[in-house]
């Protein structure tokens, strides 16, 4: 079988990224499965180029085939942030970070904290270079407090008109069917075909 990494720690997007590709011949094996503990400094200006920097700088570390992802919330009414920074728009955990958000919106009417979550998928095989992107977005609004327990990050003021819920109200397989890291992570899973045969 073969062995792909995953570029990343976060528990939840592993979680996640497994069941999308979990039917695909392969050992998907992250940062900590590999003691990686190198950081690849996301210096880019946009969701492709930071998964591009993992994507081939912890492939030519590990030698294999390596997947890397790069997402984000963007927030219309804060002119697109927190953006490439969504996991650093401020020290501290997850909720703080919705937190800082929401008190950035505050009296912003619902009709305009439209969002959207952002996700670039980088596949980089370092034996041959071969580098590969694809993407995908879910668009929604953002509450006026968090709401649900499952999933992370933004997902609890993330609001989904068509299912009257938050991503974090809703189980993760309804999200995977929808969400920006389902859809990109699907399109990903055929270019992988395409690289394992």
């Amino acid at each position: 079988m073969r062995k792909v990494l995953l570029a990343t720690r976060n528990k939840g997007k592993v979680r996640e990224i497994k069941k999308i590709l979990g039917d695909l011949p392969v050992q998907l094996l992250n940062l900590n499965d590999f003691k990686i503990d190198i950081e690849i400094d996301e210096t880019g200006t946009t969701f492709e180029e930071n998964a591009v920097l993992k994507a081939a700088g912890y492939g030519k570390i590990a030698g294999i085939l390596t997947m890397a992802e790069d997402s984000g919330l963007e927030v219309d009414a804060l002119k697109g942030e927190p953006g490439v920074l969504s996991a650093r728009y401020c020290s501290g955990e997850d909720g703080d970070r919705t937190n800082l958000v929401l008190k950035n919106l505050k009296g912003v009417p619902s009709r305009k904290r439209t969002a959207r979550f952002r996700c670039i998928v980088a596949i980089f095989e370092p034996k041959t270079k071969i580098l590969k992107t694809c993407q995908g977005k879910m668009e929604g609004i953002i509450t006026e407090a968090p709401r649900g327990e499952n999933g992370f990050g933004y997902d609890p003021i993330f609001y989904l008109p068509k299912f009257k819920k938050t991503n974090a109200e809703i189980s993760m397989e309804e999200k995977n069917k929808i969400s920006h890291r389902g859809k990109a992570f699907r399109r990903a899973k055929k270019l992988l075909k395409e690289l394992i045969c």
